[in-house]
């Protein structure tokens, strides 16, 4: 299973960009987190950041045949692009909006998303984690399944895990 993770405009200053706001994460350190969650969900991901909606645009088309969905945080152009809206109805992949923050606790501008009514499911507001849970439910949705590893196997430990070893104290 392939998806796509896309950032509009700005996403690129994450982590320096009004950390009050948004937080000190990187958007490199997300692309980290999602690389190491996709590997435990058996999923492969691409990213891609574009500043510019016509470049975000054909970052969407580039992706007909090559992905199965996409996580999109297009930032401010969330609230705007009838554009961005149509090429993703157009390449026909399953996508869940993202937002850093909740949107609908800021300014009234920021509390309409042009994308939602074509999203299967929007997240806001759970900072960068909700980049992982929209990973997580994307490739549930689209039925990926975790590989299988078997005992003695790379990785495999063969012990329980640690909540299971604990005992109960009296």
């Amino acid at each position: 299973m392939r998806i796509a993770v896309l950032n509009g405009p700005n996403l690129n200053l994450l982590g320096t960009r009004e950390p009050a706001i948004y937080g000190s994460t990187t958007l490199a350190d997300v692309e980290r987190r999602l690389r190491s969650v996709g590997r435990v969900l058996g999923v492969t991901l691409s990213f891609a950041q574009r500043n510019g909606e016509g470049q975000l645009i054909d970052a969407i088309h580039a992706l007909r045949g090559r992905a199965d969905g996409v996580i999109l945080n297009a930032g401010a152009y969330s609230h705007t692009s009838l554009a961005i809206r149509d090429a993703l109805v157009g390449v026909g992949l399953p996508f869940v909006e993202v937002h850093v923050t909740n949107v609908y606790a800021r300014e009234p501008e920021r509390r309409h998303s042009m994308l939602a009514p074509a999203a299967r499911a929007v997240l806001c507001g759970f900072g960068p984690a909700g980049y992982e849970l929209a990973l997580r439910g994307l490739a549930e949705v689209l039925g990926a399944t975790p590989p299988v590893v078997a005992p003695g196997a790379a990785g495999a430990t063969g012990k329980r895990p640690a909540r299971a070893r604990q005992r109960r104290r009296g």
